[in-house]
């Protein structure tokens, strides 16, 4: 289809003439003053716009104003009399995005500068819809969760991520620590620049030292080139350490200095090199038990810890496994080419009753080996791994055995945690894997907070 463009010009002998010079690539509509313009503008939707300034009862700027309101604005072109340099400086401020002097109209130069302007809103819509698909695969729309501490979650990363605060991410592997920091990252200012992540237990202590802070041409046996490390590589961006528990006595305290000077030094050289960085961190250990252990620095752990986010395991949220799931489930179905698109009851249930170790991880993997097994249009309970129906059917039974419901028994734990610890809540709520967030939640909804 032709771009779509309006010509408004009080005169007939121009606006008929440039019509005729255009009409060949563009489906050209005319009008005679701007209150025509504007009822075209509001009845059809328009590329471009090329307007006069002088019109019989409105200004050209004016008209161009209007335009620039609607919901899908044209380009719009000034045309200005030759010498009128000041009255096109004050359109371009006003929205304009463009002017040519109409005593010097030359239509090969008119069509280029259409031209370039139209591949120039191309390229911006382009950048509009890559960045809202970038904001919806690493932003809060990719975090499934309607539960409450989910929701708290969401609230805590809105706020952190316009600042520049370090963020410490804990919760069982599986729970989504890199997805948070991502979505830390999306939403901050860094969002434009580099999210790095590293994985600190996947690298030994010297080799992950390199990783970090890089290092120069023979500073180690195999060196034989410099080596750029990750935090030169998240200039002005975020710098994701997983596994922050892993690193060693010598790393801490270069973590450290970092944090407090913003400086660092590769491997082999004393030059001492800035980096604009921001640090996020997540572990499944719990750091402060590794702190009373002497094996994680005290003060290294309170910089990380500026704002902790506390991810729950999946068991904790079960009501979000029907969302995971069918998220999950769209996913893989597309990706496979397979009609699924629901569950039957039992297999919902199943789902429901298993413990899920592995977390949302787990999750996730076994809606692929179900949709790829599926037979039909609903993943049944024979579409399911093995370890969840065992799973299922074990944790049913127990609680049978029991004559216990879910909020029972989890209210009895949470007593004998409190017992065990002589009320200490923090320590009560680590005993049993929980988070500090959820076990005074839990507190509240069991009528415990007297305990």
């Amino acid at each position: 289809m032709k771009p779509t463009l309006l010509i408004v010009d009080d005169e007939k002998t121009t606006r008929e003439g440039l019509r005729a010079a255009l009409e060949d690539r563009y489906d050209v509509y005319i009008a005679e003053d701007a209150k025509a313009a504007f009822e075209l503008l509001e009845s059809e939707h328009f590329d471009v716009m090329l307007t006069d300034f002088k019109l019989p009862n409105e200004d050209g700027m004016k008209l161009i104003a209007r335009a620039k309101s609607l919901s899908k604005p044209p380009i719009c072109i000034l045309m200005t009399a030759y010498g009128s340099e000041e009255i096109a400086v004050e359109a371009m401020k006003r929205g304009a995005d463009d002017y040519i002097a109409k005593g010097r109209l030359q239509i090969d130069e008119l069509e280029m500068r259409i031209a370039r302007a139209l591949k120039n809103q191309k390229l911006e819509t382009e950048n509009v819809s890559l960045r809202k698909q970038l904001d919806s695969k690493f932003g809060l729309e990719n975090i499934i969760g309607e539960s409450p501490a989910m929701k708290e979650i969401f609230d805590v990363v809105q706020q952190v991520a316009p600042t520049r605060a370090t963020v410490l991410i804990e919760g069982e592997s599986g729970t989504g620590k890199e997805l948070i920091a991502k979505a830390v990252h999306q939403l901050s200012p860094r969002a434009k620049q580099s999210f790095v992540a590293v994985h600190c237990a996947a690298l030994a202590p010297t080799l992950l030292e390199s990783e970090l802070f890089g290092h120069e041409r023979g500073a180690f046996t195999g060196a034989h080139e410099r080596r750029i490390g990750r935090f030169e590589q998240a200039q002005g961006g975020t710098l994701f350490l997983d596994e922050i528990g892993e690193i060693d006595a010598t790393l801490q305290v270069k973590l450290l200095r970092f944090l407090g000077e913003r400086t660092f030094e590769r491997v082999g050289s004393n030059k001492t090199l800035m980096a604009d960085v921001r640090l996020i961190t997540a572990t499944n250990k719990n750091l402060e038990e590794l702190v009373k252990a002497g094996t994680f620095r005290e003060d290294l752990f309170f910089r990380l810890r500026v704002v902790e986010i506390n991810l729950p395991p999946l068991r904790e949220r079960a009501d979000d496994i029907p969302l995971l799931a069918r998220k999950f489930l769209q996913e893989f179905a597309k990706e496979n080419n397979k009609p699924v698109n629901d569950f039957t009851a039992d297999a919902l249930e199943w789902l429901m009753n298993y413990s899920w170790p592995g977390n949302v991880r787990e999750l996730r993997t076994a809606m692929e080996h179900a949709v790829v097994l599926c037979r039909g249009e609903k993943i049944s309970a024979r579409d399911l791994p093995r370890q969840i129906s065992i799973g299922a059917k074990n944790d049913g039974q127990l609680l049978q055995q029991n004559d216990l419901t879910v909020k029972e028994a989890e209210k009895q734990l949470i007593v004998r945690a409190l017992k065990e610890t002589n009320g200490n809540r923090t320590s009560a709520a680590k005993k049993i894997g929980m988070s500090r967030r959820t076990f005074h939640r839990k507190l509240h909804t069991y009528h415990l907070e007297g305990f």
